[in-house]
């Protein structure tokens, strides 16, 4: 992987997925038509499709010559290698006021996933950033190497009130690039320094990796983790979230969380009618054993480019049940493919969605994963000592 630099793609503000609701009420650009063309799927990346940026006015389009040569030249093409490039923002906290979402806070230290998860609701993001939310998505990530400095500047910031911060709401925060480059654990330690609560949510086994920043932070009620698991079939996993955890290494990572005393859960999200769901019982019974107490779960939502993305992605891997798989989520969407509206994206509507819905609650009873879930305790964040010496350093070296 390499270091790329170019300020001027990041000058504009990307909003984080929370947002994305309000923009799309609001009426925000469709993306242009895409061009069916021969797919781009290739071994461990996600998207088959790399679809023009909505907010371009001009797109390129894809076309054979006559000399049925198209298909030759996209099968020789070589594999894509993950670059990343820096994050120009200077701020690590980004806030949501939306109603159905449970917290109001979020850090991402990254943008753009390695995981490739082709459902991901995240991809239209990268839009902003001047980058396609297909294979762009996975493959050019943008990382925030000051984030942790960053948040600890807000933390400080007089007024500052805390409240559970999410990690993990827009793309992976343990994905592979984080093995070497750290920063979600730069970010645990500040906010353990602070006894600042936190919430993660990852599909990754590399959250063990910090089992002694969580361990001693669930001692004092200031963490909680969920994983992700989407599925127990290794081999629908590798076509969904190519670079993700397998869900056996998922589900060892409940036990040791769990064994470590870390307040964990299970996200079986999302969930894909006539594609998954038939396995969220399963899903919620292995977790169960493996040591969660809490468990959620997610209707696919397929916002902006993701509609076609995902319609070209069962085309190629499930042709057979394609049709079939798109005909449910309508059932859930009320004809359509997506409904951004608050309190209907998350859950859908209709006989489908409520029956899911039901299976999910009597499932959660039956292996005891519908339990009271206490919040996390807010009392405790303090500026700590030292970082109240290097504010006043800071501010008697300009004299």
């Amino acid at each position: 992987m390499r270091d790329r630099t170019d300020p001027d793609k990041l000058s504009r503000s990307a909003p984080e997925p929370e947002a994305l609701a309000a923009l799309d009420a609001a009426g925000a650009p469709e993306a242009p038509p895409m061009v069916r063309m021969p797919s781009l799927a290739q071994r461990g990346r996600g998207a088959t499709l790399n679809p023009p940026v909505r907010f371009d006015r001009l797109a390129g389009m894809v076309f054979d010559d006559g000399w049925g040569t198209l298909d030759e030249q996209l099968g020789a093409l070589p594999a894509l290698a993950t670059t990343l490039t820096r994050d120009a923002t200077r701020s690590a906290i980004s806030w949501n006021s939306s109603p159905d979402i449970g917290f109001d806070r979020s850090v991402n230290p990254y943008r753009g996933c390695e995981h490739g998860c082709v459902y991901c609701y995240a991809r239209p993001t990268h839009a902003y950033l001047g980058y396609s939310p297909g294979l762009d998505f996975e493959t050019k990530l943008i990382f925030k190497p000051e984030i942790a400095e960053l948040l600890e500047k807000e933390l400080r910031k007089p007024g500052y009130v805390a409240r559970s911060m999410a990690l993990g709401t827009n793309t992976d925060p343990y994905q592979p690039v984080e093995r070497t480059l750290k920063l979600t654990r730069a970010v645990l330690e500040v906010l353990d320094r602070f006894n600042h609560p936190v919430g993660i949510v990852t599909k990754s086994a590399g959250v063990l990796r910090d089992l002694d920043i969580l361990g001693s932070m669930a001692r004092r009620n200031l963490a909680r983790v969920y994983l992700s698991v989407t599925t127990l079939d290794p081999l629908l996993a590798r076509r969904m979230e190519p670079r993700a955890a397998t869900p056996a290494r998922r589900l060892a990572a409940i036990a040791e969380l769990a064994r470590a005393g870390i307040p964990v859960g299970v996200m079986t999200a999302p969930m894909i009618p006539g594609l998954n769901d038939a396995e969220m019982e399963k899903i919620i019974e292995a977790a169960s054993r493996a040591g969660a107490r809490h468990a959620g779960y997610v209707l696919l939502r397929l916002p902006h480019e993701l509609r076609q993305m995902f319609e070209d992605w069962l085309n190629t891997h499930f042709p057979d049940r394609a049709r079939h798989v798109l005909s449910l989520i309508r059932d859930t969407r009320a004809g359509a493919l997506n409904d951004a509206r608050f309190h209907h994206r998350f859950a859908g509507q209709g006989v489908y969605a409520d029956l899911l819905l039901r299976r999910f609650v009597r499932a959660c009873r039956q292996w005891g994963l519908d339990e009271p879930r206490d919040g996390l305790d807010c009392t405790r964040f303090a500026v700590p000592d030292n970082a109240r010496r290097g504010l006043a350093d800071a501010q008697l070296s300009l004299f």
